[in-house]
């Protein structure tokens, strides 16, 4: 899981550390943040440059998710199906990448494989965060059977 900018809130750090560290029982899973560009004003400049910092750090090969207002929405059981046809799907690195404040240009998300929305709600980049990863993590108990998700 990849974002640009730091976490804020303590609740939200302590929170993704539990559900890495939960994850890791299933799957190699990193976090990598990357800096937000300091003192630009510019919206489309900020976005450039946050762009410019994910795209030095992405493989040719990468199957890059993009969380997006605008994407495909998955109730939890098919967003698990979905993972685990990733995960069987030969990619070496599957990156699921949260955007800042302002989101991602068209142009890089034409550079994603799959665009996925959580919700028609609009979430602060900080708090989805902590919500993938819940969602990330219940998807693994969904594809391992274990008693987490209730139907």
């Amino acid at each position: 899981m990849w974002w640009t900018g730091k976490n804020h809130f303590d609740y939200i750090k302590d929170g993704i550390a539990d559900y890495v560290q939960r994850l890791s029982h299933f799957c190699k899973f990193k976090v990598v943040e990357l800096a937000s560009p300091k003192g630009v004003k510019d919206i489309h400049r900020i976005q450039t440059l946050e762009e410019i910092q994910l795209i030095k750090n992405l493989r040719a090969a990468d199957f890059v998710v993009l969380l997006d207002e605008k994407g495909k929405q998955y109730e939890s059981v098919a967003f698990a199906h979905f993972v685990e046809q990733l995960m069987h799907g030969g990619h070496s690195r599957i990156i699921f990448i949260i955007g800042g404040a302002y989101g991602f240009s068209d142009d890089f998300k034409k550079r994603a494989n799959q665009l996925l929305s959580f919700s028609k709600f609009t979430f602060s980049h900080q708090l989805i965060r902590l919500l993938f990863a819940e969602q990330l993590y219940r998807a693994f108990t969904i594809i391992n059977h274990l008693p987490y998700h209730h139907e």
